[in-house]
Formats: C-alpha cells, sequence, structure tokens
C-alpha cells in the first residue's frame, strides 16, 4: 500500500537527514565527478548507503541512485526506488540551506510515494499516490495561477533563453533555487506558479517532485507536454514543466510553434 511505503520511505530520509546534517558546515572531503558533472561529498554517498540499506527491507526493487552506478537490474523489476542523496550539492558545500534528500518508490514507471527533505531548513514534503501531499504533516495545494503575466517561474536562466520558445517567451517573472527537487516542492505548496527546465533531467532529481507536485494539484510533464516516465533505460526525461492546469498549458503553447 502506498500509504505503508511512505512510512518506510519518510523513517528512512529523515534518519539519513540527520547523517547529511552531521557533515553540513564541517571538514568533509568533497572532489569533481568526471566529465564536469559537478561536485560529489562524502555526505552524498554517506546518504547513499544509508538509505539503500534502510530500504533494501523491501525485496525485489530496484535501485536507482545518482551516486550508485546503474547495472540495468532494475529495468527486470516492476517497482524500483529512485533516489538523490543530496539534491543541491553546490548549495551543501556553499553552506546555503537549499539542498535536499530526495526519494520516490516507483511502480510500473509511476511513483506512488515520495518524500522531499530538506534537514537544514526543517521541511519534509510527502505524497501517496491518491492521498495528496504535505508538508511537515499539513495539506498543500498548487496556486491557482492562470494568467502568465508575472506568474512566479523557478528556472534558471538558460531556460527562459528565446531560443527555447517558438512562441515567444512568457512574460513571467523567473526565480531560482539549486535543487530541483525542491523548486517543484514550492510550486506544490504554492509559494511559486511553475517550474521550468528545459535541459534533460535526471530522474532522481524529478520523481519525488513530481509526484508531490501532482497530488497538490499540479499537472506536471516533460518539455513536450508528455507524461513522465520513470522506467527508461536511460534515466532521463527532455526536460520538466509543473505548474496548475491552466498555466502549464499557457507555458506549453509558448514552448511550441503552432
Amino acid at each position: 500500500m502506498p500509504e505503508a511505503d511512505l512510512v518506510l520511505l519518510t523513517g528512512a530520509v529523515q534518519a539519513a537527514g540527520d547523517i547529511a546534517l552531521s557533515h553540513f558546515r564541517t571538514d568533509y572531503r568533497r572532489w569533481d565527478k568526471p566529465g564536469g558533472a559537478g561536485p560529489v561529498t562524502e555526505a552524498d554517498l554517506a546518504v547513499d548507503a544509508a538509505l539503500k540499506a534502510s530500504l533494501s527491507v523491501r525485496e525485489n526493487t530496484g535501485w536507482l541512485s545518482e551516486e550508485t552506478p546503474d547495472d540495468g537490474s532494475r529495468q527486470t523489476m516492476n517497482e524500483c526506488w529512485i533516489v538523490d542523496p543530496i539534491d543541491g550539492t553546490r548549495a551543501f558545500v556553499e553552506g546555503a540551506k537549499d539542498w535536499a534528500i530526495s526519494a520516490a518508490l516507483v511502480r510500473g514507471g509511476v511513483p506512488v510515494a515520495a518524500v522531499v527533505h530538506l534537514p537544514a531548513r526543517g521541511l519534509t514534503y510527502t505524497a501517496a499516490s491518491g492521498q495528496g501531499a504535505m508538508l511537515n504533516g499539513a495539506p498543500i495545494r498548487c496556486a491557482r495561477t492562470a494568467d502568465l503575466y508575472g506568474a512566479a517561474v523557478l528556472a534558471n536562466k538558460g531556460a527562459l533563453d528565446p531560443s527555447h520558445w517558438p512562441g515567444g517567451v512568457p512574460p513571467v517573472e523567473r526565480h531560482f533555487r539549486s535543487s530541483l527537487a525542491y523548486r517543484l516542492c514550492l510550486v506544490a505548496e504554492g509559494r511559486f506558479d511553475a517550474m521550468v527546465t528545459l535541459r534533460p533531467t535526471w530522474h532522481w532529481d524529478i520523481a519525488a517532485g513530481a509526484l508531490i507536485c501532482v497530488e497538490a494539484g499540479a499537472t506536471v510533464s516533460d518539455a513536450g507536454g508528455d507524461a513522465l516516465r520513470f522506467d527508461t533505460p536511460r534515466a532521463r526525461s527532455p526536460g520538466t514543466l509543473a505548474a496548475a492546469p491552466a498555466l502549464h498549458a499557457g507555458l506549453l503553447g509558448h514552448l511550441r510553434s503552432t
């Protein structure tokens, strides 16, 4: 049941958050991944190991994590844990608070339980399929914004480059947070109207936040408007777009030339 899965997941993520906090703003080891893939720290690896140990009590469930090599075995299973031990590692390294632990249980390619935990901010976003979305145990809903003009959109600078918008760059106000998972949750909470990323997006960055957004009433898709699937051999989606239904449709209209 999604509710039982969520209890297991929440406990594992919050315990892992304590591990991350024990490293935060200390003299931990850090290095750069090959190929310009960004920084990684001993905290990332410690959280990854703790989550895998806690969640492995569920048998016959695959594993996909940013910090674990993907051996493809998850493709043979109907269920899979998708984990980002620290989403927003650059923020973690800089001593900023906007980093998150993001984890979801995916069944048949669709998230059914999700947790996004920001230990340094004391925030825990949760959702189970058909059960709504919560922040620290209280229900949350996305904004009802329908007008693009002045809508508060979370995106990096490159996402609003005119080359990406055949229908014209939408007249929105751009904001930014380091963690993609946190951006999705801020849309779910109604603090921002939409989240847009047009880069290929790793599944561990968005699987948990996508369910939280959907359960909060938002529409979530890839940048072309297609439903997200989290069981593909290549664990990436062609961008991500999340917003209230009417605003989502308006943003898609600008992304398309017709």
